[in-house]
C-alpha cells in the first residue's frame, strides 16, 4: 500500500451510497477510509433508485445534446460548464460501473452492448439501466467490493453529530484558518458518542425528502450533511427546488414506492379515472415533459377534480414486455393486488430529490477546508430548478471520482488537539413524545405550506412554526442525551428553514418553486445562495 504525509489519519465519508462509495472504493488503494451509515449500509437513496444512469453513448447523440436538455430541464439555472463537465465524463462513469461489475441490462445491438431507455426530458436514449432496479444494481455491488477492502472499514448505525472545527480544538488558532479536523460520531447501539479525527471529511449524506409527510425517498433521507455543513459555516444553494416524483403509488399499504419514469418513457399514459389523458393540456411533450411541470399537472388534476389520485396506464404495453423491462415494479403492484397488465396504476406526486444542497467546486470542496460533499447532499450547478431524469447517479460517480483524486493530493498532515464530546450536563430522557410530535408536526406543515405550490402567507406561517419547534428542540438536545430521532429532527428543522428561506427570497415562479404571488419568470435567473451568519 503506498503511503501519504497523513495516511495515519483515515478519510471519513458519511453515507454509504453510491457517492460515498465511489469516494471510498477510488481512495481505498492508498488511504485507510471509514464509511459511516447511521442505518443498514443497505439502506440508501441510490438502492431505491429504478430508472438509471446516464451515459452519452450512442453515436446517434452527444455531449452537446445531453447538456441541452439538463439546462432545458433546469429552467435556466444550470451551470453549463458544470453540465458539461458531468456530460463529457458520462461514457466513462458507464465504463467504470461495468469494470466493477454492474450487469446493467444488454442489448447486442446497443452501444458498448447496453439496453439504452429514455426518460422524460431526454431527447435520446442514453439511460443505462439494470432492468427497473438500477439502483440497487449499482449499490450492491460497490457495497460488497467495499466490504472486502482491507482498507475500508464499515460502522454500521454510526450517525455524525457535528463536523469538528477550529472551536473544537483544546488550543484556539487564530492564524490557520479554519479547517474540518473530524467528526463527532454517535454508536447508536451503545448511545456512546466518539471523537473521529480524519484527515478529510466526506459528506455523502443525500437529501432531504423525509422533511415532507409524502416522500419516495428513504429514512435516511434527514438532510444531516447540509445541516451540518451549514452549522459549521458553509453555504448552501437553492434549497427551494425540491422536485416532486410525478408517480409515486397510492396504496394505502404503500406510500413511498415509486414507479418509475422509464415507464413513461416507453409509453405509459397519464389518466383521470374516466380513462383521459390530461398532459397534452399541459405541455406538448405530454408524459415525457420534465418532472416540474408533469408534478404541477397532476396536482392541478386532482385539486380541479377533487381526487386522490390519477392513473398510470401501461396495460397497452403488454404483459411479457412489462414483466420483462419492469419486473420489480410489475411484482410490487402484483403484491397489493394491482396487475398492472390489466389496469391503471394510481399514483400521486411525492418529494423526491434535493436539487439543492452544500456549495461545491467540480472536486467536491466546500468552503470548509478539509470538507468534501458528493451527491444529493451539493449544489454543484448540475441540476438547477429542476433535474432532468438519472444525472442523479452519474453526477454521484463523476464528483465522487474527481472529489477521491483532490483528496488524494491532500498533504494536511497538522493534526491539533480536540476536545472530547461534553456530556457531563446533560441526562436521559424523561420522555420523547416531543420528538415524535414534533417531527410529525414539522413533516405535515411542510406538505401543506412548502409543496407544489407555493405563496407567500404558507410560506410565512411555514417558518414563523420552524423557529418555535426549532427553539423546542434546541432546549430538548442541551438537556438530554442525544438519540437518532432527535438529531434527525435536529436536522430536518434546519433544512426546513433553509427551504422556506430559500423559498422567500425567490419572487418569480422558476422549476420547482412555483409560487401563486410571483406566477412568471425573471427574464435573467439567479442562485439562491444562502451564507450562515456564523460563517468564520
Amino acid at each position: 500500500m503506498k503511503t501519504s504525509p497523513n495516511s495515519d489519519l483515515p478519510i471519513v465519508v458519511i453515507g454509504a451510497g453510491l457517492a460515498g462509495l465511489t469516494v471510498a472504493l477510488e481512495l481505498a488503494e492508498t488511504r485507510q477510509v471509514i464509511i459511516m451509515a447511521k442505518r443498514g449500509l443497505s439502506e440508501s437513496a441510490t438502492a431505491w433508485a429504478q430508472g438509471g444512469i446516464v451515459g452519452v453513448l450512442d453515436e446517434k447523440d452527444s455531449v452537446d445534446a445531453h447538456v441541452r436538455d439538463t439546462i432545458d430541464a433546469g429552467a435556466g439555472l444550470v451551470v453549463e460548464a458544470t453540465a458539461r463537465y458531468i456530460a463529457e465524463r458520462s461514457a466513462s462513469a458507464i465504463d467504470w460501473l461495468v469494470e466493477q461489475g454492474v450487469p446493467f441490462t444488454t442489448d447486442p445491438a446497443g452501444p458498448k452492448g447496453l439496453h439504452l431507455t429514455r426518460e422524460g426530458g431526454h431527447s435520446h436514449r442514453r439511460i443505462a439501466h439494470a432492468a427497473d432496479a438500477t439502483g440497487k444494481a449499482i449499490h450492491q455491488v460497490l457495497l460488497d467490493k467495499a466490504k472486502l477492502h482491507p482498507n475500508i472499514k464499515l460502522l454500521e448505525r454510526w450517525m455524525a453529530l457535528d463536523l469538528i472545527t477550529n472551536r473544537h480544538l483544546k488550543t484556539k488558532r487564530r492564524s490557520s484558518g479554519e479547517h474540518c479536523y473530524g467528526v463527532y460520531a454517535l454508536d447508536i447501539a451503545s448511545g456512546k458518542i466518539d471523537t473521529i479525527r480524519a484527515s478529510a471529511v466526506v459528506l455523502a449524506t443525500g437529501g432531504v425528502g423525509k422533511v415532507y409527510r409524502y416522500t419516495s425517498n428513504p429514512e435516511t433521507a434527514t438532510g444531516d450533511g447540509i445541516a451540518m455543513a451549514w452549522r459549521a459555516g458553509c453555504r448552501v444553494g437553492n434549497m427551494e427546488f425540491i422536485q416532486f416524483h410525478p408517480t409515486c403509488l397510492y396504496h394505502p399499504q404503500d406510500r413511498t414506492f415509486l414507479v418509475t419514469e422509464a415507464l413513461r418513457g416507453e409509453g405509459a399514459q397519464l389518466k383521470l379515472p374516466d380513462g383521459t389523458r390530461f398532459m397534452m393540456a399541459h405541455d406538448d411533450r405530454a408524459e415525457l415533459a420534465p418532472r416540474d411541470i408533469v408534478a404541477r399537472a397532476i396536482d392541478f388534476e386532482m385539486k380541479k377534480h377533487g381526487l386522490d389520485y390519477v392513473l398510470l396506464d401501461a396495460t397497452h404495453l403488454g404483459e411479457p414486455f412489462l414483466k420483462e423491462h419492469f419486473p420489480t415494479i410489475y411484482a410490487r403492484c402484483a403484491a397489493l393486488g394491482i396487475d398492472i397488465a390489466k389496469e391503471a396504476i394510481p399514483v400521486v406526486p411525492a418529494a423526491h430529490y434535493t436539487c439543492g444542497g452544500v456549495v461545491t467546486d467540480l472536486d467536491g470542496k466546500t468552503d470548509l477546508p478539509g470538507l468534501y460533499a458528493v451527491g444529493e447532499a451539493t449544489y454543484t450547478g448540475l441540476h438547477g430548478a429542476n433535474r432532468l431524469a438519472s444525472n442523479s447517479l452519474l453526477e454521484c460517480v463523476v464528483i465522487g471520482k474527481s472529489a477521491a483524486a483532490d483528496i488524494e493530493k491532500d498533504h494536511f498532515s497538522d493534526m491539533p488537539e480536540v476536545l472530547p464530546w461534553d456530556e457531563s450536563r446533560v441526562e436521559d430522557a424523561d420522555e420523547s413524545v416531543v420528538i415524535s410530535h414534533n417531527w410529525d408536526e414539522l413533516r405535515l406543515l411542510m406538505w401543506n405550506y412548502v409543496g407544489i405550490v407555493r405563496t407567500n402567507r404558507r410560506l410565512e406561517r411555514a417558518l414563523h412554526r420552524i423557529e418555535l419547534l426549532q427553539s423546542e428542540v434546541q432546549e430538548y438536545y442541551a438537556n438530554f442525551r442525544v438519540t437518532r430521532d432527535l438529531l434527525e429532527l435536529r436536522n430536518l428543522l434546519s433544512c426546513a428553514e433553509l427551504i422556506v428561506r430559500s423559498a422567500l427570497m425567490r419572487k418569480e415562479s422558476r422549476g420547482l418553486h412555483y409560487s401563486r404571488d410571483y406566477p412568471q419568470s425573471w427574464s435573467v435567473a439567479y442562485p439562491t445562495i444562502l451564507t450562515p451568519l456564523n460563517r468564520n
